[in-house]
């Protein structure tokens, strides 16, 4: 039998899964990029009289941000253990090198360190970041009362997605009520565009021409050339928004199209078995990075 890990020993084995199940190059990047864009992008569309500048309210939003997913993906962990059990015999909470109290323990103080965080920007905030964490848990509740919710892949996004909703409704309004920008009714289009972007890629990673009934995919669904269709349509539509909101400013972020396009030739008429996500990702990252470009380079000078 295995001995319980120490407490001096869990630090060192919370590291080793969030260096697997968390790679920071990919999410930390991902998170701040999707802080500073969004800022950036609702500075430019508000036009107020000085242009956007990051401030110390932003690393604490882009901090948060980052924690938040890694709240989610410790949760995702544990929701998926059985599914695991069956599928990914090697992940870090079936063969032991992490344990659920360890990763319960861990969420715990996610939640106290974001409150302790915006505590410093405002009371909405830490409200929305709270809200964000607990729209997580009630996931994981909600699938262990109903168990074909997870079965269902659409009716899961349909309830799993308002997680990285309410991460971007957190931003803005913490942008708002921190004095960073003024209300605009631009807010929702801006916060379309971010939604259309991330489920490209949700889309895409889970798109292959493989049948497998009991693997978890869009493309099982809709079929490879629909899902396929979906995550280009997605790219488009958030390439279109981008144009709508911030006009010429938004023709640097329509070139990162080329990624979605070149997915989508390799998988539908290459036949690569995984021709769409390494694009979508790319498409994530320097459509984020050159709308803030974008942005903030046209904000300086108007």
């Amino acid at each position: 039998m295995n001995r319980a890990p120490t407490a001096v020993q869990v630090p060192a084995r919370l590291g080793r899964f969030v260096l697997r199940m968390f790679r920071p190059q990919i999410y930390v990047t991902y998170g701040v990029l999707w802080t500073v864009t969004l800022e950036g992008t609702a500075g430019q569309i508000t036009e107020t009289a000085a242009p956007w500048t990051p401030s110390w309210a932003t690393a604490v939003r882009a901090a948060s941000v980052v924690l938040a997913l890694l709240f989610a993906r410790m949760a995702d962990e544990q929701k998926d253990l059985d599914y695991d059990r069956r599928h990914h015999p090697d992940r870090p909470l079936v063969t032991g090198a992490i344990t659920v109290a360890e990763l319960r323990g861990a969420m715990l103080l996610i939640t106290v360190l974001v409150v302790a965080l915006n505590a410093l920007v405002s009371a909405p905030s830490v409200l929305l970041i709270l809200l964000g964490l607990a729209y997580t848990l009630f996931l994981v509740a909600l699938e262990r009362r109903f168990p074909r919710l997870g079965e269902n892949l659409v009716a899961g996004l349909l309830v799993s997605y308002p997680v990285q909703l309410l991460l971007s409704v957190y931003l803005y309004v913490s942008l708002l009520t921190g004095g960073g920008t003024g209300a605009d009714r631009r807010a929702v289009p801006l916060l379309a565009m971010f939604a259309c972007a991330f489920l490209q890629f949700e889309f895409a990673r889970k798109t292959e021409w493989r049948q497998d009934p009991q693997a978890r995919l869009y493309s099982q669904v809709f079929g490879p050339r629909g899902s396929a269709a979906i995550s280009l349509a997605l790219a488009v539509g958030a390439v279109v928004l981008g144009l709508a909101l911030l006009g010429r400013a938004g023709l640097l972020p329509a070139a990162a199209l080329v990624f979605p396009a070149l997915g989508a030739w390799r998988f539908l008429l290459r036949k690569r078995p995984s021709g769409l996500m390494l694009p979508a990702m790319g498409f994530v990252l320097f459509f984020n990075l050159l709308c803030f470009y974008g942005s903030t380079a046209f904000a300086s000078g108007r």
